[in-house]
């Protein structure tokens, strides 16, 4: 029987056995009407209440629960149980660090041997957790639950600025920098920055003339996949981009941009000279040379 002064503060109880540590939990009840042999009591000095704990023990591990984290084997045949407040963090952490169990293959340490397991499998790359939809196995059991999201469609993070909603924190985290314009991530070369780690990447090959999207139909290679994926087209004859006006089809929406403009008349490109506007580039490229040939007569 262990008592507790203060029975305001929180129990919990740690049964050091032979071969692992359990941490079990308390509860307070106001009567346990026909206790069983199994039943332990936690009394409360200054208070009529009693904590009930629910704990069985097999007969083999009834002679090990004599021995506890730093003292070994006791001559004492009682069971030897330790209580302490949750709010004693300091005790709680020198507990662990006495039963802490260490990784055979690297330097980490555990306070409990399913901390361990769960670390060995990063060694050992077992991945027991399936998914049963697209049968990607995962390591961990909280990895599997956030996978099975991208089949459920299940998006329980929020942005609290609109409407959105993401499946996983990092995307939540990524989409708030557009609204507080958050860029931290910046070129060492020439200072452009960027809101997400992959956009600073992609744009770095921009001075380095990295190209690592390469076509299987020809030698060319290209540093973005949205170039790779339109000179494909070219192998293909795939025209996706089509005018609502004429039907006529593009390999590129911006050569369709283009195109419109013969429909609406738009004439962006305005020559400096004279004034006179033009519907594409090549058209006012044309034009300015009728100026310079003037300049050389």
């Amino acid at each position: 029987m262990a008592s507790v002064k203060d029975s305001s503060q929180t129990l919990r109880l740690n049964i050091i056995t032979k071969d692992k540590e359990e941490e079990v939990k308390i509860w307070e009840c106001d009567d346990y009407p026909g206790e069983s042999p199994d039943m332990a009591s936690v009394e409360l000095a200054g208070s009529s209440q009693t904590l009930g704990l629910n704990v069985t023990i097999n007969d083999e591990q009834k002679e090990d629960i004599g021995e506890s984290a730093d003292h070994g084997e006791t001559s004492n045949s009682s069971d030897q149980v330790e209580t302490f407040p949750a709010s004693g963090k300091k005790h709680q952490e020198g507990s662990k660090a006495k039963g802490s169990r260490h990784c055979p293959h690297c330097e980490e340490s555990f306070p409990f041997p399913s901390y361990l397991e769960r670390h060995l499998r990063k060694h050992s790359g077992e991945k027991p957790y399936s998914c049963s939809v697209c049968g990607r196995s995962f390591s961990q059991l909280s990895g599997l639950n956030v996978h099975q999201r991208t089949h459920t469609g299940e998006k329980p993070h929020r942005c609290p600025h609109c409407e959105e909603s993401f499946p996983f924190p990092s995307y939540l985290e990524r989409h708030l920098r557009k609204h507080s314009g958050e860029k931290p991530y910046s070129c060492s070369v020439c200072g452009m920055s960027f809101s997400q780690l992959s956009g600073l990447n992609v744009h770095q090959r921009t001075h380095t003339g990295e190209k690592p999207h390469h076509c299987p139909h020809c030698e060319k290679s290209f540093p973005f996949p949205s170039y790779l994926e339109r000179h494909l087209r070219k192998h293909s004859g795939e025209k996706p981009y089509c005018c609502s006006d004429c039907g006529k089809c593009f390999t590129t929406s911006s050569h369709l941009t283009s195109h419109r403009r013969v429909h609406t008349g738009e004439k962006p490109y305005s020559c400096s000279d004279c004034g006179k506007s033009f519907p594409f580039p090549s058209y006012l490229e044309r034009h300015l040379r009728k100026h310079a040939n003037h300049c050389v007569i």
